[in-house]
């Protein structure tokens, strides 16, 4: 399946913390298949400089972003078997 063929969409606007891999979670969704995307601790505070590292601050730090990462997790998106992506 190649790229063009994809169409990944974000309609669920969840997204939670996740302590045990230090990352913030979202999904998208293409077609009916669900796709995990994880954004990493660094990420988050790379994109948003002198912000709190704990759950709140990278949570923000994600919602301030959200356009971005979406963009990124469509970037790194190729269809295919692979169900979960972490953008670091």
């Amino acid at each position: 399946m190649g790229k063009s063929d994809v169409t990944l969409n974000f309609p669920n606007p969840s997204r939670t913390y996740d302590a045990t891999r230090h990352c913030v979670c979202f999904w998208g969704y293409d077609n009916s298949r669900e796709v995990t995307f994880l954004v990493d601790d660094a990420m988050l505070t790379k994109l948003n400089s002198g912000m709190g590292s704990d759950e709140l601050a990278l949570l923000a730090a994600f919602d301030r972003n959200r356009d971005r990462i979406l963009g990124l997790a469509r970037d790194l998106y190729k269809g295919g078997p692979q169900n979960w992506y972490t953008i670091s």
